[in-house]
């Protein structure tokens, strides 16, 4: 299957549909697109493209990596439509996985060569070792985030999940908690830096 050329980032269509529609709507463009419809892919792109750059921005901070990293979610899309099961939940809840997974993956791969020796420089004497060694320590990050979680306010902890995990944008998580806007950044900054501190962030 061909790749298309990703359609232009800087001018999505706004998304006016209801929740229940707009899944029912992406589901069936994610069907399309497994049959190799490009028309069906730029569609989904331009419904989707925002909360995806939303999620890579706030993880990333750079402008740059967070477009690259648009561009590679929408590419793993193309690629991987018919992997998408309805039964495991809505095609956005889908998106929004990928798009933290690759998100993730960029931080970890920007790191300094140093750092990737100190964690990799044994995985030629015992790869199976290396494997089990990396699942603990992401379960241990895992596991030190949720710790952290508890640390902050109910609302900050409500306005955190809805942004990072449930994907959604500012304005989207104030009219979701019946916040202003203002209100909502200020409590995801200020949760933000207490799971820094907590995490031994700098």
């Amino acid at each position: 299957m061909e790749t298309p050329n990703a359609p232009n980032y800087e001018a999505p269509a706004a998304v006016t549909a209801s929740p229940a529609d707009l899944s029912q709507r992406l589901a069936a463009l994610l069907g399309r697109i497994a049959q190799g419809d490009q028309a069906a892919f730029a569609e989904f792109y331009q419904l989707t493209s925002r909360r995806v750059f939303g999620m890579a921005r706030r993880v990333l901070i750079d402008p740059e990596l967070s477009e690259d990293t648009t561009q590679e979610v929408f590419l793993q899309v193309w690629q991987n439509a018919s992997k998408f099961n309805p039964d495991a939940g809505s095609p956005l809840s889908w998106l929004m996985t990928i798009s933290h997974r690759r998100a993730v993956d960029k931080v970890r791969s920007s790191q300094s060569s140093t750092d990737r020796e100190a964690r990799y420089g044994a995985s030629s004497q015992d790869i199976d070792h290396d494997s089990v060694s990396d699942e603990v320590g992401s379960r241990l990050e895992a596991e030190a985030v949720v710790r952290c979680l508890e640390t902050l306010t109910d609302t900050q902890q409500e306005s955190v999940r809805l942004a990072y995990y449930g994907g959604l944008t500012y304005r989207e998580v104030a009219e979701r908690l019946n916040a202003a806007v203002p209100t909502i950044k200020s409590r995801i900054r200020d949760g933000l830096i207490r799971l820094k501190t907590c995490l031994g962030v700098s």
